[in-house]
């Protein structure tokens, strides 16, 4: 999944849509995950750096990865796949 090219994102995590005009803060795990998408990583290379970053085990860094996924494309803040 990508973040659409026009999505502006600060490094303290605040993020704009000008498609919709909507304003969104993520927290410091949302800005790590955000920034990763940006960079193309995978969601599998995503998982396995937020378990590195953050000492989670697998079940729960795949849970929090989806979920905030899953938020981004309700935003439309990701790009059609």
């Amino acid at each position: 999944m990508n973040i659409r090219k026009n999505i502006a994102i600060s490094e303290n995590g605040f993020i704009f849509n000008p498609l919709t005009g909507d304003s969104f803060s993520v927290n410091q795990t949302g800005v790590f995950i955000l920034q990763k998408m940006k960079d193309g990583e995978s969601d599998e290379n995503i998982m396995k750096a937020l378990r590195e970053e953050y000492e989670l085990d697998k079940s729960t860094a795949e849970k929090d990865l989806y979920d905030f996924l899953s938020l981004l494309k309700s935003y439309q803040l990701t790009e059609n796949e």
